[in-house]
This record gives structure tokens, C-alpha cells and sequence, in this order.
């Protein structure tokens, strides 16, 4: 999750939400993945889709059926489905959604039993670390649309690109 983790904070960097993504292999990272939507202008840039991608790649197989995927955020529904439909086996979550989580937070597409297949769920690795990345980024933006793009002393704020995370 710590990898996970550390894609996020790229994520912010770069004035994106803050969510990140790596799937592991027999110890090994194969795919890695941060939130890229505004960047690439396209619902589809989330940072499970694109580790998926990247792993698919580095294996040359569709099926990601002996991997575990580490993300900060409870996958959304589209994310939670390309996870089953890649056939990875274990998800592990850093936070919960309450907005779009479909791991269990609103729905559970990553364990319904009327699927094919099917992903043991671990919550809350990191969680606190996680969600504490998040509430940062959505205060920082808050406080950028209410002051504008500048702070009052006329420099670009440099918060989001260096902060200690535990």
C-alpha cells in the first residue's frame, strides 16, 4: 500500500485526486496507476484501469488471476468490474468511498456471488494515511477556488508537492 501510496501523492503533484494503484506478482510490482482523469480528459484515466493495463502488458495476458491489486481508494463500479473481469483474486483497499464504492462501501461488485468470479476484499491497510491524503487534497482545492489560483502573497502555492505522510 506504501507504492500505492506513493502513486497517489504523484496524483496530487500534479493537481489530481489523489488516488493510486499498483498490482503485485509473486512480490514484484507489474502495473502502477494514478488518477489521471483531468489530465487526459477522459472518465477513463483512473488509476486501477491503468495499472490494469500496465500489468496486462507486462505479462502478456489478459488475466490477472495470481495478483493482488493495492489501492488507496474503494474502486468506483467501473473499476470494481474491470478488477472481476480481469479475474485478480485479492483487492486491497485504503480507504473506504462513500461516494461511488463499490467494494462494499454502497455496493459489493467485487464479491457478488451471481458473478463468474469473485475477489477476497481486505479494508483499511493504510486507511488513515490514505484518507488523510484525500481530506488534504479536496482542503487545498477548497481553499484554492475560494482565494484563486494564487495565495495572498502572490506565489503559487507549493503545499501539495511536499508534505510528510506517516
Amino acid at each position: 500500500m506504501k507504492k500505492a501510496l506513493e502513486q497517489a501523492r504523484y496524483a496530487m503533484r500534479i493537481g489530481e485526486v489523489p488516488i493510486g494503484c499498483v498490482i503485485v506478482r509473486n512480490g514484484e510490482i507489474i502495473g502502477r496507476g494514478y488518477n489521471r482523469r483531468n489530465t487526459d480528459r477522459t472518465a477513463l484515466a483512473h488509476a486501477e484501469i491503468t495499472a490494469i493495463r500496465r500489468a496486462n502488458r507486462a505479462i502478456h495476458d489478459w488475466r490477472l488471476d495470481d495478483c493482488t491489486l493495492y489501492v488507496t481508494l474503494e474502486p468506483c463500479q467501473m473499476c470494481a468490474g474491470a478488477i472481476i473481469q480481469a479475474r485478480i483474486p485479492r483487492v486491497v483497499i485504503g480507504a473506504d468511498s462513500d461516494k461511488a464504492g463499490s467494494g462494499g462501501s454502497i455496493i459489493n461488485i467485487l464479491q457478488n456471488p451471481d458473478f463468474m468470479h469473485q475477489a477476497a476484499v481486505e479494508r483499511g491497510v493504510l486507511g488513515e494515511a490514505c484518507s488523510a491524503l484525500l481530506r488534504r487534497f479536496f482542503r487545498e482545492l477548497r481553499a484554492r477556488s475560494k482565494n484563486g489560483p494564487e495565495d495572498p502573497a502572490g506565489k503559487e502555492s507549493e503545499e501539495c508537492t511536499s508534505f510528510p505522510l506517516s
